[in-house]
């Protein structure tokens, strides 16, 4: 579970726990992993923490191993990390502004991905569930790295899926809108309200929905889903 130390990422590794999943708190805050794996241990649950460059692929095969080491096998992957970046039209944005967000909204799943799912063929059997954005599919203004990873997220979700339909391995994805969660720091009161307008509910989601929609994908009650993604964004898309 990465970026998993606090918001949707917490909210879903706090679900999966409550299901008796053995899980593992990866996220490049150390204090903060160790401190959301020691909150699920005192709750009884079965948690480790795992500090973690998702843009070092020495780090991504040390999280897996570390994994490994602890329970012995990797059935599920949430890629949860993430940034949303500046807030700035596209003649304003830098390189760093667009690399940045796209090395790790897009190349640490892709790695992450590389970095399980050998396991996951070879003991046949496996779900990745990998956390995009509504921004994938109808792109959000002033925000184009992220808008552009997260469609890339979908569309690596859907391409991978097909490529392991035969090896008993599942790959989804999950498209919220605006949650309410610490990365809404990374955006202006004005775009904020710019998005929570877009939402017909009304309202800013909250992680642990996200977490249900996640939950359900990554258990066997999805059995028969795969290469989808679904949407978490209180009705504003339908398709």
């Amino acid at each position: 579970m990465t970026g998993a130390a606090q918001g949707i990422g917490y909210a879903i590794a706090e679900r999966l726990a409550r299901a008796e999943a053995s899980v593992v708190i990866v996220d490049r805050n150390r204090d903060g992993a160790q401190s959301a794996a020691a909150h699920l241990q005192a709750a009884g649950h079965t948690a480790i923490a795992v500090s973690a460059d998702l843009n070092r692929r020495i780090d991504i095969d040390a999280m897996v191993e570390q994994t490994l080491a602890a329970y012995g096998k990797i059935d599920i992957l949430i890629n949860n990390a993430g940034i949303t970046g500046r807030s700035l039209p596209l003649w304003e944005l830098t390189d760093d502004d667009w690399e940045s967000v796209l090395a790790l909204d897009l190349t640490a799943v892709f790695h992450c991905c590389q970095a399980v799912i050998g396991l996951m063929r070879a003991q046949r059997h496996g779900s990745i569930v990998n956390i995009a954005s509504i921004s994938g599919k109808e792109g959000n203004p002033n925000l184009i790295p992220y808008s552009v990873a997260k469609a890339g997220v979908i569309a690596l979700t859907k391409a991978l899926a097909k490529e392991v339909l035969s090896d008993g391995v599942r790959v989804n994805s999950v498209a919220p809108a605006l949650i309410e969660t610490p990365l809404l720091a990374e955006l202006g009161p004005a775009q904020v309200a710019f998005l929570t307008a877009k939402i017909p509910l009304g309202r800013l989601g909250q992680p642990e929905e996200v977490a249900a929609v996640v939950h359900f994908l990554a258990s066997s009650d999805a059995s028969f889903v795969t290469g989808q993604c679904y949407d978490v964004s209180g009705g504003r898309a339908t398709y």
